[in-house]
């Protein structure tokens, strides 16, 4: 199987910035889009971020022009640059990637556990 394991959460006053990996494993034949989620208390899962395996990128119009999703391939890796942190933006962050299984055929929606990143004004 496979799996995502997020890092690099923590708390940052606003203003601040932090970057995110997102580290896939397992028996991986490749990896499509990945993308990035954030989950604040009280409220649905939003997205952040997606990009494709060639490079495209969405952005959600919140985080546009502060955060920058990009991935490493070769390395199974995706990143979530962020920058210009605001309060707003404090949430549990997932990594999210569909990923195609050798073992089980399987072309599956995998999620991370989630890493918390707290905005202190």
């Amino acid at each position: 199987q496979v799996q995502l394991v997020e890092s690099g959460g923590g708390l940052v006053q606003a203003g601040g910035s932090l970057r995110l990996s997102c580290a896939a494993s397992g028996s991986i034949f490749n990896i499509n889009t990945m993308g990035w989620y954030r989950q604040a208390p009280g409220k649905q899962r939003e997205l952040v971020g997606t990009i494709t395996r060639g490079g495209s990128t969405n952005y959600a119009d919140s985080v546009k022009g502060r955060f920058t999703v990009s991935r490493d391939n070769a390395k199974s890796m995706g990143y979530l640059q962020m920058n210009s942190l605001k309060p707003e933006d404090t949430a549990v962050y997932y990594c999210n990637a569909d990923i195609a299984d050798y073992v089980t055929y399987r072309d599956l929606e995998v999620w991370g556990q989630g890493t918390l990143v707290t905005v202190s004004s």
